[in-house]
């Protein structure tokens, strides 16, 4: 298997975080960067966490691509109602 590109930023390389999506030319896995937003981190924040390895483009491309998966799976994420 050889790199993937999903993005302009994010990359899927079988040879980095074992093939985890990961920010293009870093081993920052793009998992690790979306739970920072969902806990409520400042991107600017973020960004200097990593110590300036990504931007703010780079987020925002994850959260759009992110946001995108979850609308076509969202059925595998519905709750059975409660009785």
């Amino acid at each position: 298997m050889e790199n993937k590109f999903i993005g302009r930023y994010i990359v899927v390389d079988p040879n980095i975080c074992h093939g985890k999506p990961t920010f293009r030319g870093t081993r920052i896995m793009v998992s690790d960067v979306l739970e920072q937003v969902a806990e409520g981190l400042a991107w600017e924040s973020i960004i200097e966490g990593w110590h300036n390895s990504i931007s703010k483009d780079a987020i925002a491309e994850a959260l759009q691509l992110s946001r995108q998966a979850f609308l076509n799976h969202v059925t595998e994420f519905a709750l059975e109602p409660s009785s």
